[in-house]
């Protein structure tokens, strides 16, 4: 048992256990997309259902990833098929380790919550939240913030971390952020913003004038007001 039950592989040229950080990200995507899913059919529909399942089968993930071993977690397996093309990039598996230990610890959470007690609490959806910015910037920044807290926790810097964020390095042309770019995206979040709070007013006074000139419900347009 013990060939199969341990936590990173040994590669020449690396001095503690690494993980594949592509296989990683890959994951992270495949789960983030149904939690999403997950999160919006129980907002929207309130039912809890799927969230139910998808609790159940995260917990069961990152169970097998930090107590068994990552390579038999089934979103990993899965990343793995998709991204098996692809040279690897080793990263830390003691970081990695301890940024999953927190996703186990949350999820844990959330199955007492949703499936064992079936408690209603906001709290849920500040977890869910949570739990969704962890996988999404893993995805799609290939940011760990999981590993940015064992880097306080343990008050040490991390080794092999995605994209070399540990080594001190000055950046390179590409990488930089002009003025420009920042103003660009600063002026594109305003009309963003500005554009959403205009939308919600204008519901908002459709369904007021509506109530008003009595074309809705008496129930209706005292929830509208």
């Amino acid at each position: 048992m013990e060939k199969h039950i341990y936590f990173g592989e040994t590669v020449k040229g690396y001095d503690i256990p690494v993980l594949n950080e592509r296989e990683a990200r890959a994951g992270a995507g495949l789960l983030f997309m149904f939690a999403i899913i997950s999160f919006l059919n129980s907002y929207l529909l309130h039912d809890f259902t799927f969230t139910k399942i998808f609790v159940t089968v995260f917990m069961i993930d990152f169970f097998i990833r930090i107590f068994i071993n990552p390579k038999y977690a089934p979103s990993l397996i899965l990343g793995r098929i998709f991204i098996q093309n692809q040279t690897p990039e080793y990263v830390g598996a003691p970081q990695k380790r301890f940024a999953w230990a927190i996703g186990f610890s949350l999820s844990v959470i959330m199955f007492f919550m949703i499936v064992i007690f079936e408690i209603m609490t906001p709290v849920k959806i500040i977890i869910c939240l949570l739990c969704l910015a962890l996988l999404f910037s893993e995805t799609a920044f290939g940011i760990c913030l999981g590993c940015f807290v064992y880097h306080w926790v343990y008050k040490k810097s991390p080794h092999y971390c995605p994209g070399d964020v540990c080594k001190i390095r000055q950046k390179e042309e590409i990488q930089k952020v002009s003025k420009l770019q920042l103003a660009i995206i600063s002026l594109f979040l305003l009309v963003v913003i500005g554009s959403s709070s205009i939308s919600l007013n204008q519901t908002s006074y459709t369904e007021v004038t509506k109530c008003t000139s009595g074309k809705c419900a008496l129930g209706k347009c005292g929830k509208g007001m």
